[in-house]
């Protein structure tokens, strides 16, 4: 996905994005002018007169671009495939000013897959974010939410935002230490 970055685009329908960092809903009109500044996981930031806005990926196609594609499970699939599958989702979830997942940055606790009695699935999620105050606190939430209910088989999904314990870089994995330059 890194290939559209700086890339100019034209919004070619309305379409809702919400603004970075500050988490606002607003509508992005036909015919503005803009550039993607990240296009990771599904989802795109762009960069149009002078703000950052953030477009979930089912709506690539007002930019031109390709509509994610919703996840798959092989038949018969355990509550461990849901679970692995929950985490890879989970692992399309980016913050949409750092380029990093949320599952590398260090932001999710636990995930459990619960089945149901009618062979579907719930998921809970205990997640925190970089900052108590992070305006892109709801957003991300609902990525998570929206990511694992595209799941076959999933019912319900809870996500469970906590502070406790307070996230810190020592969270990260290795690999988004090194990215991020946060190597001690």
């Amino acid at each position: 996905m890194r290939a559209y970055e700086n890339e100019p685009v034209v919004i070619q329908r309305d379409v809702e994005a919400v603004m970075v960092p500050s988490g606002q809903a607003i509508t992005l009109k036909l015919g503005l002018a803009g550039y993607i500044t990240q296009a990771l996981g599904g989802s795109f930031t762009l960069y149009v007169e002078g703000n950052l806005y953030r477009i979930p990926g089912d709506q690539a196609d007002a930019i031109g671009k390709e509509v994610a594609r919703r996840p798959e499970l092989p038949p018969n699939a355990t509550e461990d495939d849901v679970r692995d599958l929950a985490w890879e989702q989970m692992r399309a979830c980016f913050d949409p000013e750092i380029p990093i997942n949320i599952v590398d940055l260090g932001l999710v606790y636990e995930c459990k897959v619960e089945p149901n009695a009618d062979q579907t699935r719930d998921i809970g999620v205990r997640m925190t974010l970089t900052a108590p105050g992070c305006g892109m606190g709801d957003v991300l939430v609902q990525d998570v939410r929206e990511k694992l209910t595209a799941i076959p088989t999933v019912r319900n999904v809870s996500v469970d935002l906590t502070f406790d314990p307070p996230w810190n870089q020592s969270m990260m994995s290795e690999a988004a230490r090194l990215q991020t330059g946060m190597t001690w």
